[in-house]
Formats: C-alpha cells, sequence, structure tokens
C-alpha cells in the first residue's frame, strides 16, 4: 500500500480516517475524540475531523498521532530531515550514495535509514545493495503546508550557519513563513527587504534568509510534488539560474 502523509480526511492516507488537520467551528454538533490542537515544533495542529467517538476505530487514533510525531520528529532533527530529502528527492538510492552525496558517516547514515524505516516513511527493497525510496510527505499545520521543501529548508540548518541562526531565533514556524517570503521574491514579486515586515525580522535578516532558502525552493520547485500547494498562485513564476542540489548549501554567488 502506499504510504503518504497526505492529509485527506477522504482518501484513506494520512492522518487515518477521524483525522484533519483543518480548522472546524468549536460549536459543532460532534464529539472529538482528542483534544483540539497539537503543537509539533511551532506548528499547531488543529482539530481532527469530527466524528462520533463510537464510530472512530481506536487503530486510526493511534495512527493519526504517530503520524503527527513523524513530522515532529523530521522538523526537530535536521540531519535526519536531510536524509528523508535526499531520498526522497533522488531515490531509489543506495546508502553508500546518501553517504557519499551528504558526506555523513556511515553508522549515522544507517541509523538514520533505520529511524526513517520505523517512522513508515522510507521502504527498503532489494540486496546488496538495498534501494531505499520515500514518500514525499504533505500535512497542513494552522495553513502552513509542511511538504518535502519546507522539510529541506529545515535540513538546511547542517549545512547554512544563516538557516541555523535565523532558527535558533525564531523558530521553525517563522522559517516556514520565510519559505513563502522567498518564494514571493524568487517569483519577482516582493524584494529581499520587503519580507522583513511580514516575518517581523529584521532588514538584514530578511535579507539573509531569503539568500539562504534559495536551494530549498530551485530543488522543491523541480522534485517536490507538492510545491504547487505552498504557492498555489506563483508557483510556474519562481524561476532560478543555475544548478541546486540537496547535498549543498547554497552557491557562493548570489
Amino acid at each position: 500500500m502506499r504510504r503518504s502523509l497526505l492529509v485527506n480526511s477522504t482518501d484513506g492516507f494520512g492522518l487515518g480516517a477521524g483525522f484533519e488537520v483543518v480548522h472546524y467551528p468549536k460549536d459543532a454538533p460532534y464529539q472529538f475524540v482528542q483534544q483540539r490542537e497539537f503543537e509539533v515544533q511551532g506548528f499547531r495542529i488543529t482539530n481532527m475531523t469530527p466524528h462520533p467517538v463510537s464510530e472512530t476505530p481506536s487503530q486510526d487514533l493511534e495512527t493519526g498521532i504517530n503520524q503527527l510525531a513523524t513530522i515532529g520528529r523530521l522538523l526537530d532533527h535536521p540531519e535526519l530531515a536531510r536524509v528523508y530529502v535526499y531520498i526522497c528527492y533522488y531515490g531509489p538510492v543506495t546508502r553508500p550514495e546518501i553517504k557519499a552525496a551528504l558526506e555523513i558517516p556511515k553508522t549515522i547514515v544507517y541509523d538514520h535509514v533505520e529511524t526513517l524505516e520505523t517512522l513508515g516513511i522510507v521502504t527498503l527493497a532489494g540486496e546488496r545493495p538495498v534501494e531505499v525510496t520515500a514518500e514525499p510527505v504533505r500535512i497542513t499545520t494552522d495553513g502552513t503546508v509542511v511538504t518535502p521543501t519546507i522539510l529541506h529548508a529545515v535540513a538546511l540548518q547542517e549545512v547554512d550557519e544563516d538557516i541555523s541562526y535565523f532558527v535558533e531565533r525564531h523558530g521553525v514556524g517563522k522559517l516556514a513563513a520565510a519559505v513563502r517570503q522567498a518564494g514571493l521574491h524568487y517569483a519577482g514579486q516582493i524584494t529581499q527587504r520587503m519580507a522583513a515586515d511580514p516575518l517581523e525580522i529584521s532588514t538584514g535578516e530578511a535579507v539573509s534568509i531569503i539568500l539562504a532558502l534559495k536551494p530549498a525552493l530551485a530543488v522543491g520547485r523541480e522534485y517536490d510534488p507538492y510545491f504547487d500547494v505552498i504557492f498555489p498562485e506563483i508557483a510556474d513564476d519562481i524561476e532560478f539560474e543555475g544548478e541546486f542540489d540537496v547535498s549543498t548549501p547554497r552557491p557562493n554567488t548570489d
């Protein structure tokens, strides 16, 4: 069965039957099987699909919570997210290929792949060399969509000091908002400096983070199947010159 974290309460995937990460009126005449909100690394996951408790199997609740935890794990561990995004974009790949591309020690690569397999978001197949593949994730949290592009931005903390500093100061939620502003910039709709006000950061920080996020958007535009969900009106207008890769940060030239 195809694995995915696509949030859709009608297709059988994602958070499982009974879950939908969207707002729902508080006075709705339904019983909810669990609390209305979850906090996942700066994202607010709000309201599950309303169903009578008797109609919501306990295994669906367990599945939904586990998948929320998976997203939190990736958002909280940049190196793990980096391995996941590389597999997602370039898979099927072998673990030696991941090691060579990301310049991560062999033992760490094996540990991360094992963790991702346990989380249920990568699949191993074949024998010597074992090939690893990953399904692209998509989850909507309080109006922000988390897709491989967002996870790539999170992963860049491992190789880009500006992004690491930004997350340390402002958190992952603000980084996701910065991805949106970067998209507007690279679509030609705003300048780097104009991103400062909506992000409530200094002009210098805005310029730095917009430049630092360039690889995430450039690679995401090519490989993320949900790129147009993040940028529904401007995805086709976002353009870049030159080649970008998940394994490296932004080029030295602008």
